[in-house]
């Protein structure tokens, strides 16, 4: 069993960067691929990034590659994702999610997920 609770969502402006937070319960979180994924009202979620378990193997959206950078702190069972040069069209709930496997895109590679976390990106 995992437990994940995001943080660090906000109002911004377009421009602007945020880090939004992702804690987890586990003892055995290092062994977990972390990813994030964002939905906006009306729409899928979709993947935002991954940082994986194994070697450190990181993947990133088309939409935000270049702009956001994840990162993960297992003494602190934290990832987080670093958003810069935000845009209105990055405004949504963001999830983080875990998953056993070694990595991967799709939503049905993860097994736990968050509560989320808005993100709102103004002009």
């Amino acid at each position: 069993q995992v437990q994940l609770v995001e943080s660090g969502g906000g109002l911004v402006q377009a421009g602007d960067s945020l880090r939004v937070s992702c804690a987890a319960s586990g003892r055995t979180f290092s062994n977990y691929t972390m990813g994030w994924f964002r939905q906006a009202p009306g729409k899928e979620r979709e993947f935002v990034a991954y940082i994986s378990w194994g070697v450190g193997r990181i993947r990133y959206a088309d939409s935000v590659k270049g702009r956001f950078t994840i990162t993960r702190d297992n003494a602190k069972n934290t990832v987080y994702l670093q958003m810069n040069s935000l845009k209105p069209e990055d405004t949504a709930v963001y999830y983080c999610a875990a998953g056993t496997s070694y990595g991967g895109t799709s939503l049905t590679m993860y097994d736990y997920w968050g509560q989320g976390t808005q993100v709102t990106v103004s002009t």
